[in-house]
């Protein structure tokens, strides 16, 4: 890896020409907003989109990687006209220049997320945002108001669910246009409605997702004070999950969908039944044990209402049981340590020696030994004569006693083949009894036998 430039004698692979040429152009070509028209887009199975940014003099491919596409809450197509916050780079593998897109928003909409970000300072400022001003929404609310279109497909998903979560319960539906000229003023003068009329405990402002120009009219100053004007609780249902308005900021309570929201402003009738069975069986258990309770309190004390005479023979019986159960004890407790005296005798007498039995073993033990050191001492002398035989056979001077000699040069080597002797040399000969020295006269290679 290349830590500078090259120098121009530098030979470098082509892999390194094009990692320093990427970083070269991220080093001096920092994040910047693009605009252009889409072209030859494309999602892969793996969530990554690639597509063409072009105008009328020239293009450049793009790219926008799944964890930042999956952020888009609008489907980008061929034809839109679109403006991308990207890093400029490039693609070393196949050197290719390209933008690394990290947002993407429809041309147009710059100066409408630059009115929200102001609208939302100001009103953030001003205090409309503080959790501590939030009114908590009712546990059981008598009727629930909503203000949406009565177009509207969020409309028919909080009606379907109130259904479900609580078919009795009342709703009071505010008409209002929630798209369009002029939707702002309606929506704030139907949450005023609401508020005045005071015909329901909490209020639904809902309609279903789209861009942020779709869902603008919630996003105006006028909607956001009629919902901090307003007496009752709001809970404000505008859009998917990933879109946000300045009436969501606003709200009481802030719901990711119009379905979320009328299951926050609506107690669970299921769940309200499970939860009443639960407390009439812990009343009933409750019920049956203080009644259980106050019928062992009655028996304790008609048990306690009785007459002394009956109390104190009562008292006589038991004092009598428990002398019977003393002497019992007391005869068992004698029965016991007779019997462990017993097995104590047992067991001494079973301990204690047999003297004549021990002498008869002593005796017999004595007599073993005696004879098991004679046969030992018999078997020690044997093995001693064979010993001396055999030494006494391998006694050089028995040998000499048979008629050998030995017979030494001057140096006192023995002298075993007549090849290491000379005519004339002298030589030492040993008999069994004395010894003599001789001179060689002749010599021969083979022995000579007289017959």
């Amino acid at each position: 890896m290349l830590d500078v430039a090259p120098s121009p004698q530098q030979v470098i692979s082509v892999s390194e020409l094009n990692r320093i040429a990427r970083e070269a152009l991220e080093r001096n070509l920092p994040l910047l907003w693009v605009t252009g028209e889409i072209s030859n887009f494309k999602r892969y199975e793996s969530g990554h989109c690639y597509f063409t940014l072009k105008d009328a003099q020239a293009q450049v491919d793009c790219v926008i990687f799944r964890h930042r596409a999956q952020l888009q809450g609008w489907a980008p197509r061929d034809g839109m006209q679109v403006e991308v916050r990207a890093l400029p780079t490039l693609y070393e593998a196949r050197g290719k220049f390209q933008l690394n897109v990290e947002v993407m928003r429809r041309a147009g909409l710059g100066a409408l997320y630059e009115a929200f970000e102001r609208l939302k300072a100001k009103l953030q400022q001003e205090g409309l945002f503080d959790p501590a001003r939030k009114r908590p929404l009712p546990r059981f609310p008598r009727a629930i108001g909503v203000v949406t279109s009565p177009q509207a497909a969020a409309l028919r998903d909080v009606l379907s669910t109130l259904r479900r979560r609580m078919p009795r319960l009342p709703v009071v539906i505010y008409p209002t246009p929630v798209q369009g000229e002029g939707a702002a003023a309606r929506i704030a003068a139907a949450i005023a409605a609401a508020g005045g009329r005071r015909e329901c405990d909490v209020l639904i402002v809902c309609r279903g997702g789209g861009g942020i120009e779709d869902l603008w009219a919630f996003n105006e100053e006028i909607v956001a004070r009629a919902i901090l004007a307003c007496g009752i609780p709001v809970v404000s249902g505008v859009g998917h999950e990933t879109d946000f308005t300045i009436a969501d900021f606003v709200a009481d309570v802030r719901a990711p969908t119009p379905t979320a929201a009328a299951e926050l402003a609506s107690p669970d009738r299921r769940a309200l039944s499970k939860q009443l069975l639960h407390v009439a069986h812990r009343l009933s258990r409750t019920v049956v044990r203080g009644l259980e309770s106050r019928m062992q309190r009655v028996d304790l004390f008609a048990r306690r209402l009785v007459h002394p005479g009956e109390r104190i023979r009562s008292q006589l019986g038991e004092v009598r049981h428990l002398a019977t159960r003393l002497t019992g004890a007391w005869a068992r407790v004698l029965e016991d340590r007779g019997w462990r005296l017993r097995e104590a005798g047992l067991r001494l007498a079973a301990c204690a020696p047999g003297v004549a039995e021990l002498r008869r073993s002593c005796r017999e033990l004595a007599r073993r030994l005696r004879d098991g050191a004679r046969r030992r001492l018999e078997i020690t002398n044997a093995l001693l004569a064979r010993v001396a035989a055999h030494l006494t056979h391998l006694n050089p001077q028995s040998v000499l006693e048979r008629g050998y000699s030995i017979t030494q040069d001057r140096q006192g080597g023995v002298v075993r083949e007549a090849a290491r002797l000379s005519v004339g040399q002298g030589v030492r000969i040993t008999f069994s009894k004395g010894w003599a020295e001789a001179s060689v006269e002749r010599k021969g290679d083979t022995i000579d036998r007289e017959r």
